[in-house]
C-alpha cells in the first residue's frame, strides 16, 4: 500500500506540464532512433548527455526513461518493414513480423507490436512499483564488502554476456576500469594516470567517453560499411487494424511475453535478447497454429515483443534499487544520473523520493504516450528510413562535438572525444562490446571505495570479504558467472572434435 502511497505522490510530479512536455519528447526520440537500424537508445541518451547537464534533473531522466520505452518498440518497426532490427531485442520479432509485412499484413503486425508493448510496460512498471521498495530494504542492509561484491557481480556478468566472447567482454570491462583511476586519488590527494594534464585531474568525463564510443565510434563504423549491402523498403499495404482472430491469438503472448522479459530483464545478466527468444521459443511451442510459424504468426510478434518492454521496465529495477546497469541504455541512465550528482542505489528512495517515484509514474504515461502516437505515425517513421545515411552520419558528428564542447569547453576534451571515437570504431570493428567500457568507468571507482573501505574497517585482512554471508554468496555468483562461459565454450568444442 505504502508504494502506492508515493506512486501518487510520483504522479504529482510526472503530470507538470514541463515533465509530460519532456515524456513526450523522450518518447517521440527514442521511437524515431529505434526505428532506424543501428541508432539505438543508448546511443541517443549519450547524445543527449552533454546538453542536458542545465537542465532540471527530473525531466531530464524522464526524457532519458522515454528514450529507452520508445527505442525498444521502436527497433519493432523496422524489424517488421525491413527484416533489419534496430535494436538487437527486436531480432526475434522480425522472424515472424517481416514474413507477415511482406503477405499484406503488416499493418496487424505493427498494431500487436504496438498494443503488445503497451500491455506489457504498464504490467512491467507495475511490477517495478510494487518490487523495488522491498529490493531497497534489503540493499540498506548492506556493508562496504557487500557493495563491492555486488558490483563484481555486476563487472562479471556485463563483461561475460556482452557480445560474443567473454574475453573480448573482460577486455572491453579492463578498459573501463583503468580509465576510471584516471585523476585525484580521494585517499592519499594523488593524482593518478593524468600525465600532468590539469582537465585530467577531475577524471575523465562520463559523458565524453559514451559521446565518443557511441556516437562518433557509431559513425565512423557505418562509413567504413558503406555500400556493402542495400536495404529494400517493404511498404505497408492493407489495413493497420487487427482483425477479431487477431486479438485472439495476441492477448495470451502479451501475457506471457511479459511474464519472461520482467524478470529476466531485472538479473545483472538478462537482456531483452533472452527472453524475446524464450518467448518465441514458447509461442512456437504452444500455438495452435504451427503451420503459420515461417509464414508469417501473429503469436510470434506478439509474444517477442512484449517481452522486449518488458525487460526494459525490468532493467530499472537493479539501475534505481542497487544503481547496477545491466544494458546499455541502463549504463547511460546511470551517467545521466551522475552528471547531477545523484546515485542511484537504495539511498535515492529516502534523499529523492520525488525524482525517483516521479519517474516510475512517468513510464506508465510515456507507454500511453507510445500507444496513441506509434499507430497513426507508422507512415513517419517509414519516410525516416529514407534519410541517406551520410547526412544523417554527419548530423549526429555535429552533433556529439558540438554537445561535448558546450558542457567541457575544453581542447583536451575534444582531443579525448576523438581518441575515444576511434576506440568505438576499433572495438566495433574487432567486435568488442562498448558496454563494459562505460560500466568500467562508472562503477570502477565506487567498487574502489567500497573495497578500502571494507579493508580499513577490518585492519587490512582481505578475508572479509568472504565473511558476510552476502558477500561470499555473491563473489561465488562472480566466480560461477566467470567461470561458466568458459566451460560451455570447451564443451562444446570438445563435443565437435568427439563428433
Amino acid at each position: 500500500m505504502e508504494a502506492f502511497t508515493s506512486l501518487a505522490s510520483g504522479l504529482s510530479v510526472a503530470i507538470q506540464p514541463m515533465n509530460l512536455l519532456f515524456a513526450l519528447i523522450g518518447v517521440l526520440l527514442g521511437t524515431a532512433v529505434g526505428v532506424l537500424p543501428g541508432i539505438g537508445p543508448a546511443l541517443t541518451v549519450a547524445l543527449l548527455l552533454p546538453i542536458t547537464f542545465k537542465l532540471d534533473p527530473a525531466g531530464s531522466i524522464i526524457m532519458f526513461a522515454g528514450i529507452y520505452y520508445g527505442g525498444m518498440y521502436g527497433g519493432s518497426t523496422t524489424a517488421i518493414l525491413i527484416n533489419t532490427p534496430g535494436e538487437s531485442a527486436s531480432m526475434a520479432t522480425a522472424l515472424e513480423g517481416n514474413l507477415m509485412a511482406k503477405a499484406g499484413r503488416g499493418g496487424p503486425a505493427l498494431a500487436t507490436a504496438a498494443i503488445g508493448s503497451f500491455v506489457a510496460g504498464t504490467i512491467a512498471t507495475l511490477g517495478l512499483t510494487l518490487l523495488a521498495p522491498y529490493l531497497v530494504d534489503i540493499a540498506v542492509s548492506f556493508g562496504p564488502e557487500d557493495y563491492f561484491a555486488l558490483m563484481v557481480v555486476a563487472f562479471v556478468t556485463v563483461s561475460a554476456t556482452f557480445g560474443d566472447s567473454p574475453v573480448r567482454g573482460l577486455t572491453s570491462l579492463f578498459i573501463g576500469l583503468m580509465l576510471g583511476l584516471v585523476g585525484i586519488d580521494l585517499l592519499s590527494g594523488q593524482s593518478r594516470l593524468s600525465f600532468g594534464v590539469p582537465e585530467l585531474y577531475d577524471n575523465i568525463e562520463v559523458t565524453t567517453l559514451a559521446v565518443g564510443l557511441f556516437a562518433v565510434g557509431e559513425a565512423l563504423y557505418v562509413a567504413s560499411r558503406r555500400h556493402v549491402h542495400e536495404e529494400k523498403l517493404e511498404a505497408v499495404r492493407g489495413s493497420l487494424w487487427m482483425t477479431k482472430e487477431d486479438w485472439k491469438r495476441s492477448w495470451k503472448p502479451w501475457l506471457r511475453g511479459t511474464m519472461f522479459g520482467f524478470p529476466i530483464g531485472a538479473l545483472p545478466a538478462g537482456g531483452a535478447e533472452i527472453p524475446t527468444f524464450l518467448s518465441y521459443a514458447t509461442e512456437r511451442r504452444l500455438t495452435k497454429y504451427p503451420e503459420d510459424f515461417g509464414k508469417g504468426a501473429i503469436e510470434g510478434v506478439a509474444g517477442p515483443e512484449a517481452a522486449n518492454n518488458a525487460s526494459a521496465a525490468g532493467t530499472l529495477v537493479p539501475l534505481l534499487t542497487l544503481g547496477l546497469p545491466t544494458s546499455a541504455t541502463a549504463a547511460m541512465m546511470l551517467a545521466g544520473f551522475q552528471q547531477y550528482n545523484i546515485n542511484p542505489g537504495p539511498l535515492l528512495f529516502a534523499q529523492n523520493p520525488d525524482l525517483v517515484w516521479g519517474l516510475i509514474a512517468s513510464l506508465f504515461i510515456a507507454n500511453g504516450m507510445l500507444l496513441v502516437l506509434n499507430l497513426p505515425l507508422v507512415g513517419l517513421w517509414v519516410k525516416l528510413l529514407t534519410i541517406p545515411q551520410p547526412w544523417l552520419y554527419a548530423g549526429i558528428l555535429v552533433f556529439a562535438t558540438m554537445g561535448t564542447i558546450a558542457a567541457n569547453p575544453s581542447p583536451v576534451e575534444l582531443i579525448m572525444l576523438t581518441i575515444f571515437g576511434v576506440l568505438g570504431f576499433l572495438m566495433r570493428r574487432f567486435d568488442f562490446p562498448i558496454a563494459p567500457v562505460i560500466v568500467g568507468l562508472i562503477l570502477g571507482p565506487l567498487a574502489e571505495s567500497q573495497l578500502r573501505r571494507a579493508l580499513s574497517i577490518s585492519l587490512g585482512d582481505p578475508m572479509t570479504l568472504l565473511q558476510s554471508p552476502i558477500s561470499a554468496t555473491l563473489l561465488a555468483i562472480a566466480l560461477i558467472a566467470l567461470v561458466l562461459p568458459f566451460f560451455l565454450k570447451g564443451l562444446g568444442r570438445f563435443k565437435a572434435v568427439e563428433d
